[in-house]
């Protein structure tokens, strides 16, 4: 088996650092395994693991046909029996690239809140949530599986409390000093309305309970979630919120917090510290981990909707006094998040499950076949969208990430108790 995996891009994000990861953890079970994509800042990842990487040229309409062309090529010279293709660009690039190579099959893995329908129905599908995966087996696609998003938790272990101190001295975080961390690419959609709540709701907490919020990462949002800190720190006269930027280490962030707040990838790493979790959604959805909610995100992801965006300041702001005035809460749901990401969702775990999703996409040779027929089905189904977005685009109403802008989560699948067993 050689397989070369196609992250969309390789700045700082939970799909593609998964991706990487999880490669990494393949290709140590034995699996030759080649990184392809435009460089970026996780390439420091890419080298610090030892992966192979080949350079994409530059993408340009979805899917390019540079791109294909270089990745059919590399695939024919590399003998590569998989292409692996995150979220839908790579996806329909590592389709087009397979298509006349007998002895390659095509992937795919959507990590976004829901599936672009225009990935080919007959693609060999992971997805990060069960209800993402029932949502599309009702949709029709045959080939659906669940990955969730795994910790690397020999890299994201325990650090030297030098370390921790040396990210709480820089910041002018003070031992008494309540801090939370959130750990997020500042992208409009999913992210900016909750880290701009919780930035309002922290400037307005009590003095005395001396929280602080450090905000690292950097994206889209930006200057937005900039402008709400700088005028929450105003209205609380103190340096309530911090924007850290982007950090090519984030660890001793999670490491230095009394609390995470995060969704996804980001969610799942804070757990790995064993620090309690505040998972952030949209609409107002804010949610301690504990043992009540923890069968939600294992049905949903580390994610949720709330019913009004109103709201979301006032559960935060609830949630925050619990674990401020409650450190025996604190420790509990701590160790709580530890045990899961430990029993559920270990790096190695998640490589075994992917070499298996693997063995059995190639070993489906009439699924193959398939797949080559429901990739002309899907041309329809690409061109009316991007004949759409573009349309958005031109009258400045278009989604930055589109499939992200419509989570399953918001339509209120219900639990498919003969998968999940609740």
């Amino acid at each position: 088996m050689k397989v070369i995996v196609f992250p969309h891009d390789l700045e700082m994000g939970g799909s593609q650092l998964n991706a990487i990861e999880i490669a990494g953890a393949v290709r140590d079970l034995g699996v030759e395994t080649t990184i392809f994509g435009r460089r970026g800042a996780l390439n420091t990842r890419i080298a610090e693991l030892g992966l192979d990487f080949v350079e994409a040229p530059r993408p340009r309409l979805r899917p390019t046909p540079a791109v294909v062309s270089a990745l059919r090529h590399l695939a024919a010279d590399r003998g590569a029996t998989v292409l692996h293709g995150y979220e839908w660009p790579p996806a329909l690039e590592c389709y087009a690239a397979s298509v006349g190579l007998r002895a390659t099959v095509a992937v795919s893995t959507v990590m976004s809140m829901s599936v672009a329908p225009f990935i080919p129905r007959q693609m060999p599908l992971l997805v990060g949530t069960e209800q993402i995966a029932h949502a599309e087996r009702v949709a029709g696609r045959p080939d659906v599986g669940v990955l969730e998003p795994p910790v690397d938790l020999a890299h994201n272990a325990p650090l030297d409390e030098r370390e921790v101190a040396a990210f709480r001295r820089e910041y002018g975080i003070d031992a008494q000093d309540f801090l939370i961390v959130c750990v997020s690419r500042l992208a409009q959609e999913l992210k900016a309305e909750g880290i701009i709540t919780a930035i309002t709701a922290v400037a307005d907490l009590p003095p005395a309970w001396r929280v602080r919020l450090i905000v690292v990462g950097d994206g889209p949002a930006h200057n937005k979630i900039g402008c709400a800190a700088a005028a929450a720190n105003g209205r609380a006269g103190r340096a309530a919120v911090t924007l850290a930027g982007q950090l090519a280490d984030p660890r001793p962030a999670y490491a230095a917090a009394e609390a995470v707040l995060g969704m996804g990838g980001s969610a799942l790493r804070a757990l790995a510290f064993a620090r309690p979790l505040i998972v952030q959604g949209e609409q107002g959805f804010f949610s301690l981990l504990d043992e009540d909610t923890a069968p939600t995100f294992f049905w949903q992801g580390w994610y949720g909707v709330g019913q009004d965006p109103a709201e979301g300041q006032g559960v935060f702001t609830q949630i925050v006094r619990r674990l401020v005035s409650d450190p025996g809460l604190r420790r509990r749901v701590g160790a709580l998040g530890h045990r899961l990401v430990v029993d559920r969702f270990s790096l190695t775990a998640a490589a075994r499950r992917q070499i298996e999703f693997y063995t059995r996409a190639e070993q489906d040779q009439a699924g193959t076949a398939r797949l080559v027929a429901s990739g002309g089905a899907a041309l329809p189904g690409y061109a009316l969208y991007e004949g759409d977005r573009r349309l958005r685009r031109a009258f400045g109403r278009g989604a930055a990430d589109d499939f992200n802008s419509s989570p399953v989560a918001a339509r209120r699948v219900p639990p498919d108790r003969r998968r999940t067993g609740r």
